[in-house]
């Protein structure tokens, strides 16, 4: 299920806040994260946008500002696809790190709930566990796949 998405105001303040342009295309697809409930592909985006008239290319360039800028964070699972999911903020469930359930099979991607995973630094273990700039990913096999 979709979560709502910010109101247009509320986007363009976003992108204004960030030294960003609000145009068009930058508020859609920031609307479009906000109201998906896994990280998209690049191509999910653009498909989702295409009868508005948004090209690929166009899309792409946006994901890139937005990213550059802290509103969209960027992540690859091992597949070569980049994911985009919003940064945190008010309509973003997630803390600035989060874990990802990314399916072996078919490769679905799913944000987990924060409790779900927790990383317990010990003597030992890097000292990059105890950052705020973490992926973490867990793999195995999802409901529809098992």
């Amino acid at each position: 299920m979709a979560r709502p998405a910010k109101n247009q105001r509320e986007l363009r303040e976003a992108l204004r806040a960030a030294g960003l342009r609000a145009t068009i295309p930058r508020v859609r697809v920031l609307s479009a994260l906000g109201s998906a409930t896994t990280p998209l592909s690049h191509g999910e985006i653009a498909d989702g946008l295409a009868e508005e008239g948004f090209d690929r290319a166009t899309v792409y360039r946006n994901l890139i500002d937005l990213t550059d800028a802290g509103l969209v964070r960027r992540s690859d699972h091992g597949d070569h696809v980049w994911r985009f999911e919003l940064a945190s903020g008010d309509n973003h469930e997630h803390d600035e790190s989060h874990a990802h359930f990314v399916c072996a099979s078919c490769g679905a991607v799913e944000c987990l709930p924060t409790e779900s995973v927790t990383l317990s630094p010990g003597r030992g273990a890097p000292r990059a566990l105890k950052g705020s700039d973490l992926e973490i990913q867990v793999r195995g096999l999802c409901d529809s796949c098992a």
